[in-house]
């Protein structure tokens, strides 16, 4: 059995999506102490689950990289979720970052930073909130600066993979052409 969930965790996208699970799970755990646990119980639980979150998130951000700079195709927990197997591309998403995935995590970030920086400023005051919100800042610049790094580096290796062919496709032409010069 220990091997059948090993196997299953070999894929990424299977990673990814249990990671963001155990990401959302938090985040909720941490609003839901930060809003409805009162004194310092609530406190040091909205603190502790949120800063589990915020690790998780780097994490994942440094693990999506990783996966990506390995020449691993993951176009985000988006495709994970609805389960698409088949990278579909055209000429025209082949040039370029990848907007819709830049997209998609600056909604994120910003949906999370908002919710995380609204609970913060509901359930701690004073230099404890000031601490919060450079905390928080940090967490969403790392990211956005990861999925950044992410969607760069997918697109120079997009384009070195097409300089690649056409230089292949050139030489065979060039071989081609010599061949058919011969024959004549």
């Amino acid at each position: 059995m220990a091997t059948t969930y090993r196997n299953r965790l070999a894929n990424f996208g299977t990673r990814s999506l249990l990671t963001h699970a155990i990401m959302a799970l938090s985040l909720f755990g941490a609003i839901t102490a930060g809003l409805f646990v009162g004194g310092e119980l609530g406190l040091v639980s909205f603190v502790a689950l949120l800063n589990f979150t915020a690790g998780l998130w780097i994490a994942q951000s440094i693990h999506s990289l990783g996966h990506e700079l390995d020449g691993g195709e993951y176009t985000g927990i988006i495709d994970e979720l609805l389960e698409r197997t088949e990278r579909t591309t055209d000429a025209a998403s082949d040039r370029g970052l990848d907007t819709g995935r830049l997209a998609r995590l600056g909604t994120l970030i910003a949906f999370v930073t908002a919710v995380s920086l609204l609970t913060a400023a509901q359930v701690l005051a004073g230099p404890l909130f000031s601490i919060a919100v450079v905390a928080i800042g940090s967490v969403a610049l790392v990211t956005a600066i990861t999925g950044f790094l992410i969607s760069l580096g997918a697109a120079y290796d997009e384009s070195a993979e097409r300089w690649t062919r056409a230089i292949e496709q050139r030489e065979i032409d060039r071989q081609d052409r010599e061949i058919t010069s011969k024959h004549d």
